[in-house]
C-alpha cells in the first residue's frame, strides 16, 4: 500500500502545486510514493517556458498521477491547448478578473480578453470537458458582474471560481479598499436555486455550487472564513525547489540538495515526512501575516 503524507492534525495530501518558473525538476516521483495524486503546474506564467509540453509529457509518465492540471492566463491557450492535452494535461484553470474588454485590459495591462476567449474554445475542441476561470473578487470592479458571469457559465461547462482578495505585503491599501467576503455571492448563489457539491478528497479549496438549469458550475474560494484549514490536502514545491507546507507565514525547507540522484530517494521522502510535522494547523491572515503569497501562485484547484 501506498504510505500517505499526514500531518500532526491528521490532514491527509493528495495535491501538489509544483511551481516551473524558473528551474523545474521532473522527479515528481518522490510525491506520488507518498500518496500524492494530483499535480498542478503553476508560475507566474507556466506556458512561458519553452518545454512546457515536454514538462506535461513528463509528469503524466508517473501512473499514479491521477490529475495534471495548469493554472494559466491563458495567453497561449489558443495556439497550444490541443498539444496539451495531447501531451497528458487533463485540467486547466484560466485567469479571468471581468469580461469587460476594457476592465479587463485595465486590471491586467493587455488587451487580450479576445484571445484569452479564443484559448477557451479551444480547450473545449481539443477534448478538455470542463475548463475553471478563476475571477479574484473584488468590491466595486466586478462584484456586480455575477449576473454577467452566471449568463456566460449557462450554455458552457466552465467552473467559475471567486477568489477572495488576500492582503499580502505590498498590497495591503488594495486589500482594505476592494476585498469583499465571498459571503456576499454564496447568499446571492442560494437565493438563486443554487446549491452546494461534496467535496472530493483530492479537490482544491473552493466550495463549489451547480444548478439543474445551467452547465457551469460556480466555486468559492474564501480564506478568511473560519476552518478554512481544516480541510487542507495541498503542498507545494516552488521553482528553486523548496517545499511549502503552507503559502500563508513560512518560507520553506529545501528539498533541491536531495534531487541530485536516486541514491538520495530515502532521505528525500523522510524530510518531507518530518516536515509535515510542523505543519501549522491554520494560516495566520486574521493577524495580517500573508506569508509568501507575493511568491506562489495561490488559486486552488
Amino acid at each position: 500500500m501506498v504510505p500517505q503524507l499526514t500531518d500532526a492534525y491528521e490532514r491527509k495530501f493528495y495535491y501538489l502545486r509544483l511551481s516551473i518558473t524558473d528551474v523545474c525538476n521532473f522527479r515528481c516521483t518522490y510525491f506520488a510514493e507518498l500518496g500524492t495524486e494530483k499535480v498542478r503546474l503553476t508560475g507566474g506564467e507556466p506556458s512561458l517556458r519553452r518545454d512546457f509540453t515536454e514538462i506535461i509529457a513528463a509528469v503524466r509518465e508517473n501512473p499514479a498521477i491521477r490529475t495534471l492540471a495548469v493554472t494559466t492566463n491563458g495567453y497561449r491557450m489558443a495556439r497550444d491547448a490541443a498539444s496539451w492535452r495531447d501531451a497528458g494535461l487533463t485540467a486547466i484553470n484560466v485567469s479571468i478578473d471581468s469580461l469587460d474588454a476594457r476592465q479587463f485590459h485595465l486590471i491586467t495591462g493587455q488587451d487580450k480578453l479576445r484571445q484569452v476567449m479564443d484559448g477557451i474554445d479551444a480547450a473545449f475542441r481539443a477534448g478538455f470537458k470542463k475548463v475553471k476561470v478563476n475571477t479574484v473578487l473584488m468590491r466595486d470592479v466586478n462584484h456586480q458582474q455575477l449576473g454577467a458571469f452566471l449568463h456566460w457559465i449557462k450554455p458552457r461547462p466552465i467552473q467559475l471560481r471567486f477568489i477572495e482578495l488576500m492582503e499580502t505585503g505590498q498590497g495591503s491599501a488594495l486589500f482594505h479598499q476592494c476585498h469583499l467576503s465571498g459571503e456576499v455571492i454564496r447568499l446571492q448563489l442560494e437565493r438563486l436555486g443554487w446549491r452546494r457539491q461534496p467535496r472530493g478528497r483530492s479537490d482544491g479549496p473552493a466550495q463549489v455550487f451547480s444548478h439543474a438549469d445551467y452547465q457551469g458550475e460556480v466555486g468559492l474560494i474564501m480564506p478568511y472564513e473560519k476552518d478554512f484549514c481544516a480541510s487542507c490536502n495541498r503542498l507545494r514545491v516552488s521553482a528553486v525547489g523548496n517545499l511549502h507546507l503552507c503559502l500563508f507565514g513560512e518560507q520553506g525547507i529545501p528539498l533541491r540538495d536531495l534531487l541530485a540522484d536516486d541514491d538520495q530517494l530515502a532521505a528525500l521522502k523522510d524530510r518531507i515526512v518530518r516536515s509535515l510535522l510542523s505543519k501549522k494547523q491554520s494560516h495566520f491572515l486574521h493577524q495580517g501575516n500573508s506569508g509568501i503569497t507575493q511568491n506562489l501562485s495561490f488559486i486552488g484547484g
